[in-house]
């Protein structure tokens, strides 16, 4: 059973004096240009008392975005949770003042209705999300990913619903391809539905928003982007510049991060990145943020902490967006040696 310790969280007073705010595309919703996500480190695993602590140091510093989805935990369902106790317990107050983000497409529960982009799943997922955060609305609901076999119509017209029905605010739309966008984009507006931001995959190491149209497409439709995996989860920290560390994702076996993805050839790149950033004055970490950020394209970056001494490091990117021609070559260069 959880449980919480007494303790009254008064945020600070000065939260909003050095965060910026960008607009998601055309639409009047703003976004902190670091946002929080809750992929790896709010599951069954993570401590309570750092997954609070972490959202408290966020939150002062006006991180005002959390964003998860009905599949973050472990296990599934578990961030979701965690999070509804957090808010519940500590942010009641301060509904007003957030933007909740969650996600609905992959696996959640056994059967032919458990995921993909149907309107039978898609409600459902949101109906269980709700309850699991213990709050009447979030403020985005994203469709997780594509799904070749549903109908684009059928899975734009739930997530219209959704909003309708005031279980959302806003639509959004993630993993989608700039042609499959504007198709989505072209339904969502002769519906009148609110769709206002992607979120794909994007870092100085991966660049396939450039090569699949979506950035592009993004622009085009007023749509604004926000990025997950702003740091290639971990790569382009200083996790790895010594080798691997047996408490790292890649020690520990992650799913998501191998060993091969880490040849030396890649760890020389990582270590030359890492002699630009301190050039810059900047850690590895917070060069690239600031690398993504410096692109108004780019309404915000969603970072992952599991320790609230991350969220610090990761704010110090807002210091310095500007780069140099020369700079912003030489890591053009090393992202396609990457490859």
């Amino acid at each position: 059973m959880t449980t919480f310790q007494e303790e009254t969280y008064l945020p600070a007073e000065d939260r909003y004096s050095s965060m910026p705010y960008r607009p998601c595309g055309t639409s009047g919703l703003r976004l902190p240009a670091i946002s929080l996500g809750f992929w790896h480190n709010f599951g069954d695993l993570s401590s309570m008392d750092t997954m609070r602590r972490i959202c408290f140091t966020a939150f002062d510093h006006g991180i005002t975005h959390f964003d998860l989805a009905n599949n973050y935990g472990p296990d599934e369902g578990a961030a979701e949770r965690n999070a509804g106790l957090i808010l519940t317990r500590y942010f009641r107050g301060h509904r007003d003042e957030l933007i909740v983000s969650t996600k609905a497409g992959y696996g959640m529960w056994p059967g032919p209705y458990g995921d993909g982009g149907s309107r039978k799943y898609l409600l459902s997922s949101l109906d269980a999300s709700l309850k699991r955060l213990n709050l009447d609305y979030v403020d985005i609901f994203y469709h997780h990913r594509p799904d070749p076999d549903t109908p684009l119509e059928e899975t734009m017209g739930a997530l219209n619903q959704a909003v309708t029905s005031g279980r959302a605010l806003y639509a959004g739309l993630s993993n989608y391809d700039g042609p499959t966008l504007k198709k989505a984009c072209a339904i969502l507006d002769g519906l009148h539905c609110p769709f206002v931001i992607c979120q794909n995959r994007y870092s100085i190491l991966d660049r396939t928003v450039e090569r699949n149209g979506l950035k592009e497409a993004a622009a085009a439709t007023g749509k604004g982007v926000i990025t997950y995996s702003p740091l290639a989860q971990g790569l382009l920290t200083d996790r790895y510049l010594n080798g691997v560390p047996d408490d790292s994702r890649i020690g520990r076996g992650g799913r998501f991060l191998k060993r091969s993805d880490l040849t030396p050839a890649r760890l020389e790149i990582t270590r030359k990145l890492n002699d630009l950033a301190r050039s810059r004055g900047q850690s590895l970490a917070q060069m690239s943020l600031a690398w993504l950020l410096r692109d108004r394209a780019v309404t915000s970056v969603l970072v992952g902490a599991s320790r609230p001494s991350q969220i610090l490091d990761d704010l110090g990117a807002l210091e310095n967006l500007d780069f140099a021609g020369e700079e912003l070559e030489e890591i053009d260069r090393l992202s396609a040696a990457w490859a």
